[in-house]
């Protein structure tokens, strides 16, 4: 298995990976609160027209406040992916009505997660459950993402969550069902990488998009990786050479030129894009996509500058 570090400089293939680079953050999906989305009046001027913006069904949340901001993407040229937390469905009904409300409005893609809440409200302790009450079936949504953690997860250890991917991979062929997986947020890229070489061939054809923090400070994401379950890849960040400058800004730059050496390395590899998680703000996280998706002569600056340092 071969490693990479995340400051390992592109070689004869600059051309190749500069482009696979660009297109990498052009097509970046990223999240949005619903707040953030309907508070931002001006959301086309920030994101290519067709970014899938993932809208979370915060736990202290209303599914209407999902609707409504999966409206408003929709309406400006947007491609809403609205997480579908499974913990939270108080009823069989209530799930139904969600999947129907979000169909009729023309959301045609979801994301079905289990839910950060330690509270079971109904009948769904996670998307397995889901999947197995046939609800899904009801409704022709376009395709279903679910998550994945190259961390690890507090609840269950690495073996129990790939058998679980499976599982649904499974399900996804019996039913025709275009899936995907998206990771929870990992600052470190050997980690995405051992974990993407321990899938095996669990998930055949399913394309993996990667979850990374947008630019932000460090000390916010130090926060959030308490929050989320990744402290353990926030530690690998702090122990690297140089750590004294993350302490000042984190940018994904250095995380995404790793993924790009590993795919050029990994032809066959299903990593297909990044996901962006925006704690330092949807603006600041758009202008990084809006900077880092130029040109190619813009890109090979960029890239012989920061590999440099």
């Amino acid at each position: 298995m071969k490693l990479v570090s995340d400051t390992q400089p592109f070689s004869a293939r600059d051309e190749e990976a500069i482009a696979r680079m660009q297109a990498l953050v052009r097509w970046a999906s990223i999240e949005a609160t619903p707040r953030q989305i309907l508070a931002q009046e001006h959301l086309p001027d920030l994101l290519p027209r067709g970014t899938c913006v993932y809208v979370p069904f915060l736990p202290k949340g209303q599914f209407s406040d999902t609707l409504r901001a999966c409206r408003h993407l929709l309406n400006v040229g947007m491609q809403p992916i609205p997480h579908v937390p499974a913990r939270m469905a108080e009823s069989r009904g209530q799930l139904r009505d969600w999947l129907s409300q979000l169909n009729e409005s023309g959301v045609d893609r979801l994301l079905l997660i289990a839910g950060d809440s330690d509270a079971i409200a109904g009948p769904f302790p996670d998307t397995l459950a889901v999947l197995e009450s046939g609800l899904l079936a009801q409704f022709q949504f376009h395709g279903i993402g679910v998550a994945a953690h190259p961390d690890g997860h507090p609840m269950a250890d690495r073996t129990t969550l790939i058998q679980a991917l499976g599982i649904k991979r499974e399900y996804a062929r019996t039913t025709s069902t275009r899936l995907w997986v998206v990771t929870q947020f990992t600052f470190d890229a050997n980690v995405v990488i051992d974990w993407l070489q321990s899938l095996g061939d669990i998930l055949e054809e399913v394309p993996v998009y990667i979850g990374m923090a947008g630019p932000t400070r460090v000390k916010t994401l130090i926060a959030y990786a308490a929050q989320c379950g990744v402290g353990a890849s926030a530690r690998l960040m702090l122990q690297r050479p140089g750590s004294a400058k993350l302490l000042r800004a984190w940018s994904p730059d250095g995380m995404v030129r790793a993924l790009v050496q590993y795919c050029l390395d990994n032809p066959d590899t299903l990593l297909r894009g990044i996901h962006l998680f925006p704690f330092g703000g949807l603006r600041q996280s758009a202008q990084w996509i809006q900077e880092h998706s130029g040109s190619v002569e813009d890109q090979r600056g960029q890239f012989h500058e920061s590999s440099v340092q």
